[in-house]
């Protein structure tokens, strides 16, 4: 039924039961159940409201509620008992931090017979794994893998670090270490004879901080529905986390040649692409690097559309060894 008072053109819009864009196995497929997460997690109940269509929702550009909501989803379906995000930094939505995590997953399975590996064996970097810690949360709950995490921050690093020791299902599968260069991406991160089977990262999007900030506006116009003049940054986010020198072309571009460095540490480098024209750059600096192998992993969420990068520098028969040595 619509609110009341509703206008014609507040029409209640026909939801589909599942959001089919998100990966297969994505929890988040279906809508919301505020009710759920509201009684899992009651902070979340004063940001809970009806919308104009008569649905229970919150507001996405005010950026407790978004927090709230994070909280509650990792509450309720990764047994999260302690979380909180530093003020100001990015408070990801966690059904697009999930699918890459599944897409990775299938990434791997693609060289071990169609069956994902699973358990403390795998290692996963996360390049820039933010105060948030997300992407080890749903990787160590949905895979039991084991995760080292990177940062050139020492505040989400301490953050971090907090939710790893407040959580029991996490401790012992997590170590985050400083990355003290910012310049650096796997240099003092990856050990000298240390073998990770697959790097994750959600590189720095914007070229400046004019940019971002832009970015930003356009983002809250969208969830205001063009009435909101006011810039709120409604899913947080520092310099490091949002813009860097380059944007995330040039970023990117640094990532695949430090990965040469570290070619047989490692059988999967990846990362995502927001922007489609920078694909082919990437691909350019990946032949340049001698890489063996690539992949391009579409994803969507919603009407917004981006992609992982995946490359190896192991031939078919490092490639074998390695899956015989570590994910039997």
């Amino acid at each position: 039924m619509p609110a009341k008072n509703a206008s014609k053109e507040d029409t209640k819009k026909e939801h589909p039961v599942e959001k089919t864009r998100l990966h297969r196995r994505n929890r988040h497929r279906e809508r919301y159940d505020f009710t759920l997460l509201s009684h899992k997690c009651p902070e979340l109940i004063p940001f809970v409201s009806f919308n104009k269509y008569g649905d229970e929702s919150i507001d996405f550009s005010n950026p407790e509620a978004v927090r709230m909501l994070n909280k509650a989803l990792l509450m309720q379906y990764y047994d999260i008992k302690e979380w909180d995000l530093a003020s100001g930094y990015l408070c990801p939505p966690i059904p697009g931090r999930a699918d890459y995590i599944h897409y990775a997953a299938d990434l791997l399975s693609q060289k071990n017979f169609g069956k994902v590996p699973k358990g403390s064996n795998i290692t996963c970097l996360d390049i820039g794994v933010g105060a948030s810690c997300i992407y080890p949360i749903i990787g160590i709950r949905e895979y039991g893998w084991t995760f080292i995490g990177s940062d050139i921050d020492q505040v989400s690093i301490a953050a971090a670090k907090k939710i790893v020791a407040s959580n029991p299902v996490l401790q012992n599968k997590i170590e985050i270490r400083i990355q003290a260069n910012p310049e650096d991406i796997f240099k003092n991160i990856i050990k000298e004879n240390e073998c990770v089977d697959l790097t994750i990262c959600n590189p720095p999007f914007h070229a400046s901080p004019e940019e971002a900030l832009l970015g930003n506006l356009r983002k809250v116009k969208n969830l205001k529905l063009g009435k909101e003049e006011k810039s709120t940054l409604n899913f947080g986010g520092q310099q490091h986390e949002l813009w860097c020198k380059g944007g995330e072309h040039e970023f990117v571009q640094n990532m695949i040649v430090e990965s040469k460095m570290y070619r047989d540490n490692c059988f999967w480098f990846t990362t995502l692409i927001s922007k489609q024209s920078n694909l082919k750059r990437a691909y350019q600096a990946q032949e340049k690097a001698g890489i063996q192998e690539s992949r391009t992993i579409p994803m969507g969420q919603g009407n917004k559309t981006s992609r992982i990068l995946a490359w190896t520098f192991l031939n078919p028969k490092q490639q074998t060894e390695w899956v015989k040595k570590r994910w039997k």
